[in-house]
């Protein structure tokens, strides 16, 4: 079996099948990460923390292989095969996150982990493709035969999800997913009027849960507070930070080493990636960044115009969305346009769980754009 999954003519189909752009687009995605977090994280563990200064260098190195390895793999998968896993992997990263607010790990006032000794998992990192996967697949099957069934139970599973994360409490991820799923079943067919009803169904459950919950929902509210007015709060401060580093930067830059974001913000290595980019390598660098991922989501939805196959199509998109939409949030966190969400960069953060996350992003949006489109015209 190992010898057949390894065969020298499936690796070479592999390989001639492969969408090449995203794939190259996705490895340099990856090591600009590995090569922008020396310089992120070197301050934090040497100054700060007292380590040594490749200490956290390592350990995003040592992600970031293992996270290519795992989106070569997934990508490498046969179609089929991979198609029967999504249910048992999305089960199983729900029950993850469900472990959350019983076993989770603490972390400034956020539950948001679950501590697996040698390394801290964030399940919704995790469960966020397999969502995606998993929505597409029931509005594909059952669309025809049940319209309101496969946008009903999606929904349901969508609020369930939303629930754990504002518990944790995490307003960026959920937004992130709700905007992604309205994507998704826009992007399906769905009509305007089913569409307005479902957003009015969100609102008034954020206000329920507000009501519900207000200890929980208290800094979401200091945060809007604070982003209109930066003086009545730190929270803020940090993002304006982040924009006049941004600033200093050109379009040139400092150079490497040169930035002060890092040593001013505490969490510049994840939620502020993008601006220490842009202070040490310039705007120029940032912005083409932003170009690649802009350029894999180009590549993505030329690829679903070849295509007849709806599941592939609104699963793609939707992977798409979640990586437009992630990006940009991040983006607009870092230059003030948005409210601080404490949300990562696909592919550059630094975390493990973030990595993974990529990963199977990148796994799956690999395996979906094979050739195989070709055969469809």
């Amino acid at each position: 079996m190992l010898k057949e999954f390894l065969s020298l003519e499936r690796i070479s189909n592999y390989w001639r099948n492969l969408d090449k752009n995203i794939f190259i687009c996705f490895i340099a995605l990856f090591f600009l990460g590995i090569y922008f977090s020396f310089s992120s994280t070197s301050f934090l563990a040497g100054e700060r923390l007292n380590k040594d200064f490749y200490f956290f260098f390592s350990k995003h190195l040592l992600f970031a292989i293992m996270a290519i390895f795992l989106m070569i793999l997934i990508s490498y998968l046969e179609l089929s095969f991979f198609k029967k896993l999504i249910l048992p992997l999305f089960i199983f990263s729900f029950f993850l996150l469900l472990l959350v607010p019983l076993v989770g790990l603490e972390v400034k006032g956020a539950k948001r982990w679950l501590d697996f000794i040698f390394f801290r998992l964030q399940p919704i990192e995790i469960i966020k493709p397999f969502f995606i996967l998993f929505t597409a697949k029931i509005i594909s099957n059952y669309y025809k035969k049940n319209i309101y069934y496969p946008y009903s139970f999606s929904l349901v599973i969508l609020t369930l999800i939303v629930i754990l994360l504002l518990n944790q409490p995490d307003i960026g991820q959920s937004i992130l997913i709700i905007t992604t799923w309205v994507s998704i079943i826009f992007i399906s067919g769905i009509k305007i009027y089913y569409l307005i009803l479902i957003s009015i169904f969100l609102i008034l459950l954020s206000m329920f849960l507000l009501f519900i919950f207000p200890d929980k929902f208290g800094y979401i509210i200091q945060r809007l507070k604070v982003f209109y007015d930066p003086s009545q709060g730190d929270s803020h401060g940090q993002t304006v930070k982040a924009l006049e580093a941004i600033k200093l930067g050109g379009l040139k830059g400092q150079g490497m080493g040169e930035g002060i974001l890092k040593e001013s913000v505490p969490e510049a290595h994840t939620d502020y990636i993008i601006a220490v980019i842009t202070e040490e390598y310039g705007s120029i660098i940032s912005s083409l960044v932003i170009f690649i991922f802009l350029y894999i989501s180009y590549r993505i939805i030329k690829k679903c115009i070849n295509s007849l196959d709806n599941n592939l199509k609104i699963s793609l998109c939707g992977l798409s969305s979640l990586l437009i939409f992630q990006t940009f949030i991040h983006v607009g966190v870092n230059t003030s346009l948005l409210p601080t969400t404490g949300m990562t960069l696909p592919f550059l953060s630094y975390g493990g769980s973030s990595l993974i996350g990529s990963a199977i992003l990148a796994g799956v949006i690999l395996n979906y754009t094979k050739n195989r489109f070709e055969n469809d015209k």
